[in-house]
């Protein structure tokens, strides 16, 4: 049995920084079958940055207080997801969420993903702008090891970081 306060889980930011808390709290319970973290969401931050897929793992977004938006699917349909609600999103199936920057309060949330705490980098997607086509295309997405974001668009093969 493992236990945790939130406040004790250490923060750790998403190297695209953007957001300025998140604290992983599978980590600190040292789970290995589901990945749950904390967020609070000043306006304009966002539980993980842009619009993207999980084709190992299905995730579900509670917000606790505050009212999020996501982007659904590569034709990025708006859901709002008042506090009290719960969001679900199954393998495959894009998604970005965030607090618009127009919010009036902050959002307090939870992201929960299963099966495993850990994603399987090549089983993760992210739809972003490539320079090389000149058009938003899908990209995979792997973490270096120095802990950055490589994209690879799956049109052209071109590369790169942040």
């Amino acid at each position: 049995m493992e236990k945790v306060t939130i406040d004790d889980v250490e923060i750790e930011v998403n190297p695209l920084q953007v957001h300025d808390v998140r604290r992983p709290v599978t980590k600190a319970l040292d789970a290995d079958h589901v990945a749950m973290n904390y967020f609070e969401l000043a306006p304009g931050d966002s539980f993980s940055g842009g619009l993207h897929t999980h084709h190992d793992q299905e995730e579900l977004f509670y917000v606790e207080s505050g009212t999020a938006e996501f982007e659904v699917g590569r034709e990025r349909d708006i859901e709002i997801v008042d506090a009290g609600e719960v969001i679900r999103f199954e393998p495959g199936e894009f998604q970005k969420g965030y607090n618009p920057e127009d919010a009036e309060e902050d959002v307090v949330g939870w992201a929960i993903g299963a099966p495993g705490y850990q994603h399987d980098w090549e089983d993760l997607e992210s739809v972003i702008y490539c320079g090389e086509c000149e058009a938003e295309r899908a990209h995979g997405t792997r973490m270096t090891d120095e802990g950055r974001f490589e994209f690879t668009c799956t049109e052209c093969g071109e590369q790169f970081q942040m």
